[in-house]
């Protein structure tokens, strides 16, 4: 197997959607579809026998356990697995909720296979990503004034750290984009994460946004 492939599992329990994802993904480099499912249940069984799985691309509306259910399962089976949540329900608490409930990022199925790729590279390195739709939602869910004790819990400088990280930007990219060092990029995060008291940056994210 090659190592740098990112190997991913589809959750999805519409079949036409479910197997276009696979071929595209079986098409294009450097990723490797594991396995598929269409619901948490036979997911979670199969995610048991994979322990080299590296993001999951779950859908929420699936029968039986919703996804928003499945994703504290399984990142209870691998902590380290980022859950992607691939979704027509674009509605800001469904966005939230996901977000506090450990997934990574948040991607409209309106969006073009080649993005999606794009955005799973970005979480792969160490990124979160939501698409425009999804961003917009959130935009909207501050515009309602839901922002203001995080602008007191963090410096100005983390706040400019927080939005770069929520539009998917690494460690590095952040620095580039605020031109200071990475070491000083992981200071201000290192401080977020006790400032708002979370352990990882999905959980930073996820606190921000939800105020």
């Amino acid at each position: 197997m090659n190592p740098i492939n990112i190997r991913i599992a589809l959750v999805e329990d519409d079949e036409r959607f479910r197997t276009n994802l696979k071929k595209y993904f079986d098409l294009t480099d450097p990723f490797e579809v594991i396995f598929t499912a269409d619901s948490v249940e036979s997911g979670l069984i199969q995610l048991e026998a994979h322990d080299d799985l590296d993001i999951v691309l779950l859908d929420i509306g699936l029968p039986g356990m919703s996804g928003l259910e499945g994703i504290p399962l399984f990142k209870k089976v691998k902590p380290e697995l980022d859950v992607v949540i691939l979704t027509s329900y674009e509605e800001e608490q469904k966005i939230l909720k996901a977000l506090c409930s450990g997934a990574t990022s948040y991607i409209s199925k309106r969006t073009r296979l080649e993005e999606i790729a794009s955005a799973l590279h970005i979480v792969h390195s160490g990124g979160s990503f939501m698409s425009p739709s999804i961003a917009r939602e959130i935009v909207t869910y501050f515009a309602k004034g839901q922002n203001k004790e995080k602008k007191k819990i963090l410096t100005s400088r983390q706040t400019e750290i927080m939005e770069l990280m929520i539009e998917g930007n690494t460690y590095s990219s952040i620095a580039q984009a605020l031109l200071i060092s990475a070491e000083t990029v992981k200071s201000h995060i290192k401080q977020i994460y006790t400032n708002l008291h979370v352990n990882n940056k999905a959980q930073a994210i996820a606190k921000y946004m939800a105020n």
